[in-house]
């Protein structure tokens, strides 16, 4: 069944000063399927337990377009699009191909030529401003949930840190300990200390040196 969202609670994402707004994009209602627990994801439109458990072994999914790789033996163009509205891999604003955008539900060329007007995307705030253009606050807090701006290791705050899906306080600890990283390599071997390669790669997608 799917999730019906109140309006307010919508429009109370977009509240606060647009200057706050993290980095990666507030999910309401859409999960991500690299950190999502399995009771989660079996209770997803057309996600049987083979699915999931495959979903859960070859975790994570480094792009949306490798997700959807995957499941699309099995789902059909229309079971994904309805699942998509509950499952996604956040797409970097910067650097997603035009066909990773376009599996964001709802977007079609019409969107995506705006998606790519504005790169580069300095900040979340500057999509929730250029997007909010052209679609109304409930439309505006939807899209964002599949998006993020990476974030700049040696300068975020703790907000745009904790940002990314799940990471919490003790690897902000980590991340600010080893500040300044000179280059990406630094930050993979002194996180590599506290988690696996595999999870190092799904962080470095959600941050940046420039």
């Amino acid at each position: 069944m799917t999730r019906i969202v109140p309006l307010t609670a919508l429009l109370t994402v977009l509240a606060a000063p647009a200057i706050g707004l993290a980095q990666v994009g507030k999910r309401i209602d859409v999960l991500d399927p690299n950190v999502a627990a399995e009771r989660e994801l079996l209770a997803l439109p057309h996600l049987s337990e083979t699915l999931v458990k495959g979903i859960l072994e070859r975790r994570p999914f480094l792009s949306m377009t490798d997700l959807n790789a995957f499941l699309t033996p099995s789902l059909s163009a229309e079971q994904r699009t309805e699942l998509y509205r509950r499952l996604f891999v956040a797409i970097n604003l910067n650097a997603a191909p035009r066909e990773e955008i376009l599996l964001i539900p709802g977007v079609g060329n019409r969107m995506l030529r705006e998606f790519l007007e504005y790169r580069p995307y300095q900040a979340l705030s500057q999509f929730h401003r250029e997007i909010g253009k052209y679609v109304d606050a409930e439309e505006l807090a939807r899209l964002a949930q599949y998006v993020f701006v990476p974030v700049k290791l040696n300068t975020a705050s703790d907000e745009d840190i904790l940002s990314i899906p799940g990471v919490g306080n003790r690897m902000l600890r980590e991340f600010k300990e080893y500040r300044p990283y000179p280059n990406i390599e630094k930050f993979r071997r002194e996180i590599g200390k506290y988690v696996d390669s595999k999870e190092v790669a799904r962080l470095e997608r959600y941050v940046t040196l420039n």
